[in-house]
C-alpha cells in the first residue's frame, strides 16, 4: 500500500463511488447538521470530558498505531479522556446497531461504509453529519472527494457516494495476493505475472503436497474477496462496480460471472484451498499462513503489519495478475472503516478533535511506521524494501491506474449476508453456480429497482 504516490494513493475510488439517484424516503430525518458557527475547534477550551471510542483496531498494527495515537491526543489534551473500547470487526458489527439504539451510545465508532451498516444507522438518524467539522478542520483539502465519497450518504441513507460527510478513514486498502518467497522459490517458482502463471502455480503447489491458497471462510464474509479477485480477471470493471454500488443497469447473470464462479469451485475440486476451510475461522487461517502454512492468501493489506512480523522477508505481495503481464491492475479494494460521530454523543466538537487528531499528516506517519496503509499522504511516507513497499507500490499502482473497484457487499442492505452465505454453499458444493448467480441476482434487482 505505498509506493511514492501521494495523488495516486489518494485514490481513484471516484470512479467507485458513482452516485445515484433516489426517490424520498419516509424514515426519520437525522440529526440536524451542526451550524459552522457554533463548531469548536479549540479542544483545551472544552473542559473536562470523557470520550467513548469504539474501533476494530485490534490486530498487531492496527492495535499498535491505535494505542500510539491515543497517548499522544491524551498527552496534547490532558483534558479530554479516552474510554476505548476495541472488538474484533464481526463483534463490532453485532453490537453497534443496539448500542446506536440505545440511549447512552458511544462518541466515535468506526463503522462500515456499506448499506446495512453506515447507511442504515444514516437512515436511522444515529449518526451525526460532519460537514461543518470538514469545513472547519479542513478535511475536504485532507481528502479528495474520491475518498470522502466512501463515507458520504444522503440524509435518508438511501443514496451512497454522495450528500452529508459521517466519517474518515485511516487506511487505505486493496486486496491482493500474499505469498510465501520462501516456499516460491523451493518450488522452483517467481511470483507469477499472468492469471495463468497463477493458476500454474497452484497446480504444482498442490503437487508438491504444499496447501496452495490458506482461506478460512467460517466467518463467510472472506470468501468474498476471494471470489471478488477471480471476478475481476474477466468481468469488465464497471459492471463490477454498478453491481456493488447496486444501480441498475447490471446482471449477475452473465457468461463472465458464470465463468467466474465456475473458475472458483474448480479450485476445490484441485484441492487448491487447505482442507477444513468452510470451517475455519478467519484469524486462525492468517494465522496459519504466517506460520508457513500455505503458498498464497488473497487478502487485505490490513494483515500486513502482522504477516509481517510473523514471515519477515519471506513475505511478498502482488495485485492479482491480469490475463497478460501489461494488463491494466483490477482489485477490490478503497478505504478503511471510517470514524463517525453518534448523534447523541453530548460531546460532538471533543470527538471531531479525536478524529482530526487520528487522520492528520502526523497520524499518516504514524500509520506507516507501525505497517499501516496511510490513506492520504502516501508518498510522502518513507519505506524500506520489503512486503511494506510490495504493499505500497502495489496501492499506488492501481489507484493510479483506476483499477480498485469497491467491495461486493456494499450492493444492497442484505448483500452481505446474502453473498456471505450463498459463497458458502457454492464451495461447499451445495449451490451450482447457476444457482449461486440467481440468490445474488434476486437480492440485487430488488434492491436496484426500488432504488432509484
Amino acid at each position: 500500500m505505498n509506493p511514492p504516490l501521494r495523488a495516486l494513493a489518494v485514490l481513484a475510488a471516484g470512479s467507485l463511488a458513482l452516485a445515484a439517484c433516489a426517490p424520498g424516503s419516509s424514515a426519520p430525518p437525522g440529526p440536524a447538521a451542526t451550524p459552522l458557527s457554533t463548531v469548536r475547534t479549540d479542544a483545551p477550551s472544552l473542559g473536562n470530558v470523557t470520550l467513548t471510542v469504539w474501533d476494530q483496531e485490534v490486530r498487531g498494527g492496527q492495535a499498535a498505531q491505535m494505542k500510539q495515537l491515543n497517548t499522544a491526543f491524551q498527552a496534547k489534551y490532558p483534558n479530554i479522556k479516552l474510554n476505548r473500547v476495541s472488538r474484533s470487526f464481526d463483534d463490532l458489527n453485532t453490537t453497534l446497531r443496539l448500542a446506536l439504539s440505545g440511549n447512552e451510545p458511544p462518541d466515535v465508532v468506526e463503522a462500515n461504509n456499506g448499506r446495512s451498516s453506515m447507511g442504515a444507522f444514516v437512515k436511522a438518524g444515529q449518526l451525526r453529519p460532519l460537514d461543518a467539522y470538514a469545513e472547519a478542520y479542513g478535511w475536504k483539502k485532507r481528502y479528495p472527494q474520491s475518498v470522502l465519497r466512501y463515507s458520504s450518504y444522503s440524509a435518508d441513507g438511501k443514496v451512497f457516494g454522495e450528500g452529508n460527510l459521517y466519517g474518515l478513514p485511516q487506511v487505505g486498502e486493496v486486496v491482493g495476493v500474499f505469498y510465501n518467497k520462501a516456499k516460491l522459490t523451493k518450488l522452483g517458482l517467481q511470483p507469477p505475472k499472468t492469471w495463468a502463471e497463477f493458476e500454474a502455480a497452484l497446480a504444482k503447489a498442490k503437487t508438491a503436497g504444499e496447501v496452495p491458497m490458506q482461506l478460512g471462510n467460517l466467518d463467510k464474509w472472506p470468501a468474498i474477496h476471494v471470489f471478488g479477485t477471480v471476478q475481476g480477471r474477466g468481468v469488465p470493471k464497471d459492471q463490477i462496480s454498478t453491481l456493488a454500488f447496486g444501480r441498475k443497469g447490471a446482471s449477475w447473470n452473465t457468461p463472465e460471472n458464470t465463468r467466474a464462479a465456475e473458475e472458483l469451485v474448480g479450485w476445490v475440486d484441485k484441492g487448491y484451498f487447505n482442507k477444513g476451510f468452510n470451517g475455519q475461522g478467519y484469524d486462525p487461517a492468517w494465522q496459519a499462513f504466517g506460520k508457513g502454512e500455505g503458498v498464497f492468501m488473497i487478502a487485505g493489506t490490513w494483515l500486513l503489519a502482522d504477516l509481517q512480523k510473523s514471515l519477515g522477508k519471506d513475505l511478498g505481495f502482488m495485485l492479482p495478475p491480469g490475463a497478460t503481464a501489461d494488463a491494466p491492475p483490477v482489485a477490490t479494494g478503497g478505504t478503511g472503516l471510517p470514524f463517525a460521530i453518534t448523534a447523541k454523543s453530548p460531546h460532538p466538537d471533543a470527538a471531531a478533535a479525536y478524529i482530526d487528531f487520528i487522520t492528520s499528516a502526523d497520524a499518516m506517519k504514524v500509520l506507516t511506521t507501525t505497517g499501516n496503509l496511510p490513506v492520504a499522504d502516501t508518498a510522502q511516507q518513507s519505506v524500506t524494501a520489503g512486503p511494506q513497499q510490495d504493499v505500497f507500490t502495489a496501492f499506488g499502482t492501481v489507484t493510479a491506474k483506476d483499477g480498485l473497484v469497491p467491495y461486493l457487499d456494499y450492493a444492497t442492505p442484505t448483500f452481505a449476508d446474502t453473498l456471505g452465505a450463498a459463497l458458502q454453499d457454492l464451495l461447499a458444493k451445495k449451490q451450482s453456480p447457476q444457482e449461486f448467480l440467481a440468490t445474488l441476482e434476486k437480492d440485487y434487482k430488488t434492491f436496484a429497482e426500488s432504488n432509484g
